[in-house]
């Protein structure tokens, strides 16, 4: 069936759970982590939903059978079991400290059953369009969508949350010259058998970067990676424990952890200045922590290279910007995402700069139901910490619903001005930076938010 004319969506509108009209629902979009927990909090407080998902499964970029999945085989969390996982659903006994893209899929998987969302979802279903009916706060949402089958379909809801994920539109950055051999994102990696016999160049040190270039050591004739700034390197385990669950209950100020941190990464890892990365030139914390230790192991032993930044490409040679060069089959950029909200104009999300200008990385200033779940990064947030941005949000909704002096009150506050969250830290100025926040000022900053809606 395919229903393009705005009015007819609006007056043969279907309706879903139970007989409620889809005007009365909120729509979902996403199926990955930030939309399952979404999906929980709204079911909680009896909030009528119709979730939609592209693929035919929960997992988001966790299920690599997804397309648009960007995980690769030997990818594992970054973070431990206990720091990322639902505090209602914990990760069964036996789960590794740092679980797999299988165990994580199987493990969304469960908490799907375990809580019955999957009947929520049309799955198979892409979001086309999120449009707003009319120009006010309160307006209702219409959103087309189309099948596995090819037809298109539009109905109205109550209000929009944005749940699709930050991690699935590669940033490609561009070079001067033409490169002969093949040149990749990280997005096309799947497998290690992919470097058997190249020379491979690794674009960028962030996690990924790291873990990939540590895995193509194995199988490539050569590896280097090609960075322009230095990094900080976490291991995984101090004293025999996951890093991330080491340190006190209260959070230390911003120039006390960075000085702290910094000399317990000199006694575990040393300066990888000695290994060939440039000194940073910015304190710990003030951008993402590369959480890797292997990438030292093997600098150290010689089977991978630093090299800088590139300037141009000729053939199958790549010149660097102190001069030197080198012969590559393989240029892989491991230079991030972008975020991807192809659906919505931006001005609706009050686009401003390289990301939405949300409070507390959520809520539009313009109307009242339209929220984005999971725009954040942040050290040790976990999926709790997307679990508590939908908590808040459901309970917005029940208290609009309500017309509660509480819902007027965090209106108000939505439209300003924005709680400061970086907790001391001077962030860079990057893109991917640019929805950073603190940990644990975010957390303490959305629980306030939510007790005072509860």
């Amino acid at each position: 069936m395919r229903d393009n004319d705005p009015q007819a969506a609006t007056t043969a509108s279907p309706t879903f759970a139970a007989g409620v009209p889809t005007e009365q629902m909120i729509a979902l979009i996403g199926a990955g982590p930030s939309g399952l927990a979404g999906a929980r909090c709204l079911q909680k407080l009896g909030i009528p939903f119709q979730g939609f998902e592209a693929w035919s499964d929960v997992g988001g970029l966790w299920n690599i059978a997804n397309p648009r999945s960007t995980v690769y085989e030997s990818a594992h969390l970054i973070s431990s079991k206990r720091t990322t996982e639902f505090s209602e659903f914990p990760m069964p006994e036996g789960t590794a400290d740092y679980p797999s893209h299988r165990e994580l899929c199987r493990y969304f998987s469960d908490f799907a059953d375990h809580f019955d969302l999957r009947r929520h979802y049309r799955f198979s279903t892409r979001v086309l369009r999120v449009e707003p009916v009319d120009d006010t706060p309160a307006t209702p949402w219409r959103v087309t969508v189309q099948h596995a089958d090819g037809s298109e379909h539009s109905a109205v809801y109550q209000g929009v949350v944005i749940a699709n994920g930050t991690l699935a539109e590669p940033n490609m950055p561009r070079f001067d010259g033409q490169f002969a051999g093949e040149l990749l994102h990280t997005s096309a990696y799947k497998r290690a058998e992919q470097f058997k016999g190249k020379r491979v160049l690794i674009v960028g040190a962030g996690n990924s970067g790291c873990d990939i270039a540590v895995d193509a050591v194995h199988y490539a004739a050569s590896v280097d990676i090609s960075v322009r700034r230095g990094y900080y390197f976490v291991p995984k385990y101090i004293f025999g424990k996951p890093a991330d669950t080491l340190g006190g209950k209260k959070p230390l100020p911003a120039w006390l952890k960075q000085r702290i941190d910094s000399k317990v990464l000199q006694w575990f890892t040393g300066d990888p200045v000695r290994l060939g990365f440039p000194k940073p030139d910015y304190r710990m914390y003030e951008s993402h922590p590369v959480v890797n230790s292997l990438i030292l192991y093997h600098l150290g032993h010689g089977d991978v290279r630093v090299r800088p930044d590139i300037a141009r490409f000729d053939g199958h040679t790549v010149h660097f910007k102190d001069g030197s060069q080198g012969e590559y089959d393989m240029v892989m950029a491991a230079t991030g995402y972008l975020l991807h909200y192809p659906f919505i104009d931006r001005a609706h999300l009050n686009w401003q700069g390289m990301a939405p200008r949300l409070h507390l990385n959520i809520f539009s200033p313009k109307y009242q139901r339209l929220a984005v779940l999971g725009m954040i990064e942040a050290s040790g947030i976990g999926w709790q910490g997307r679990y508590e941005q939908a908590e808040l949000v459901a309970r917005y909704f029940h208290a609009l619903d309500a017309g509660t002096p509480a819902a007027a009150r965090f209106g108000a506050a939505i439209q300003g001005p924005p709680p400061d969250l970086s907790g001391g830290y001077k962030y860079l100025k990057l893109e991917r930076m640019a929805y950073y926040v603190h940990k644990d000022s975010y957390r303490h900053a959305v629980r306030q938010a939510a007790a005072a809606l509860a």
